[in-house]
């Protein structure tokens, strides 16, 4: 009888008795709201973004709402207007483009390549399209950093980096959200630290520090921030910059130091995992092995492999075989969006763009979840079901 895997994708790891303890002392005390302290005290949320400041080597950091509002907000903080051009990745998830479309900006997509990560020859040709970069770091994969910033650079465009999947990640000892103007961070449940909802923004430039300070609601009480620009900086801007109230709270503030301090041996968990299933499928018939840059330091939180060329029955076969010995894989090449995958294509806020390279590459991407709730076997399980389903469709076509 064939093997069948019993976990759950969508199960997190509880929570730390130090993050327990230090949201009991907030729900104890009652001071949520992040400027609500008494003399003396820091508050959860200010102490957070001078803890993950120091952690990348950012002068300034932002606590907010979500990894969403950050983009947002990096996108106002730059200076985007209503009726610009954004690049962005044809390969990400909806609320990047979400985050341009919020602004009232329109998104100019640039292809994916078969490492999953943006095409930089086609960023070179679409230079001249937009100033302004959301660079999406999907699924934790990155390009060759070094070469984006020189077209960049040369192009004068502004890099935001999205590193909603590539917290603890690094190019070349550099971590990742440290190259662009801006690094965005997501604390969703399902990224790298867990807050629910939660999001964080960095930055070395005082000014867009001090718009984005401004723009999630500081009330002028941009004094409490620990890891924000000077006052004369604030002064500039405060009166010429909205109020678009996306603050995090103390509470989730509180839970995810604690993550932050844990972070590293974190990424050493989930690496182990990947690399598990990484080993296993190997060599399987028809599926490719996405590779990674000797310069990258990833974080294996997930997995993909492409079924490159395959039609898209065989695909939904595969799938559909995984899913009935329980492995939950997603797939990036249907018609309609399904949970969190979706295409440029249906973003139809968006202008209708033709990217034949990208069309080939998304129908072929398929990808998985790696929870910390998974047991190395558990791996190497998963590893051997995809294996045998994607084999038994590749010999029958």
């Amino acid at each position: 009888m064939s093997e069948k895997f019993t976990g759950s994708f969508t199960q997190q790891e509880a929570l730390s008795e130090a993050a327990i303890e230090a949201a009991m002392n907030v729900m104890r005390h009652g001071r949520l709201h992040r400027y609500n302290v008494i003399d003396g005290e820091l508050g959860e949320a200010a102490l957070l973004e001078q803890e993950f400041a120091a952690q990348i080597g950012a002068k300034y950091c932002l606590a907010v709402a979500s990894g969403g509002y950050a983009m947002a907000t990096a996108l106002r903080a730059v200076g985007v207007k209503h009726g610009d051009k954004v690049l962005t990745n044809a390969f990400t998830l909806a609320p990047v483009p979400g985050s341009i479309a919020a602004v009232g900006a329109s998104p100019v997509f640039v292809d994916v390549t078969e490492e999953l990560t943006i095409d930089l020859e086609d960023l070179a040709s679409k230079a001249d399209q937009a100033s302004v970069l959301m660079l999406s770091h999907m699924r934790g994969h990155l390009c060759d950093m070094d070469r984006l910033m020189q077209i960049c650079d040369g192009a004068g465009i502004t890099v935001i980096e999205d590193c909603a999947h590539t917290m603890g990640a690094a190019w070349n000892g550099i971590a990742s959200g440290r190259m662009g103007a801006v690094g965005c961070y997501s604390c969703q449940t399902y990224k790298h630290v867990n807050s629910g909802e939660g999001g964080l923004l960095i930055t070395d430039d005082a000014e867009i520090a001090a718009r984005a300070i401004m723009l999630s609601g500081s009330y002028m009480l941009y004094e409490r921030h620990l890891a924000a620009p000077a006052p004369e900086v604030f002064e500039r801007v405060k009166f010429e910059t909205p109020n678009i109230s996306g603050r995090m709270d103390n509470l989730r503030a509180a839970i995810l130091r604690p993550q932050l301090r844990d972070l590293g041996r974190q990424v050493g968990r989930w690496n182990e995992r990947y690399q598990k299933i990484e080993a296993g499928l190997r060599d399987t018939p028809g599926l490719t092995v996405v590779q990674r840059p000797e310069a990258e330091i990833y974080v294996g939180s997930s997995i993909q492999f492409l079924l490159l060329d395959w039609s898209p029955e065989s695909v939904a076969e595969v799938i559909a075989r995984c899913a009935k010995r329980g492995v939950e894989l997603k797939w990036f090449g249907g018609a309609e969006p399904a949970g969190f995958t979706s295409r440029y294509d249906s973003w139809r806020y968006a202008e209708p763009q033709n990217l034949p390279q990208s069309d080939r590459i998304l129908a072929a991407i398929v990808d998985m979840r790696v929870p910390l709730t998974f047991s190395l076997e558990d791996c190497a399980q998963i590893a051997r079901i995809i294996r045998s389903e994607v084999g038994a469709v590749y010999q029958a076509g």
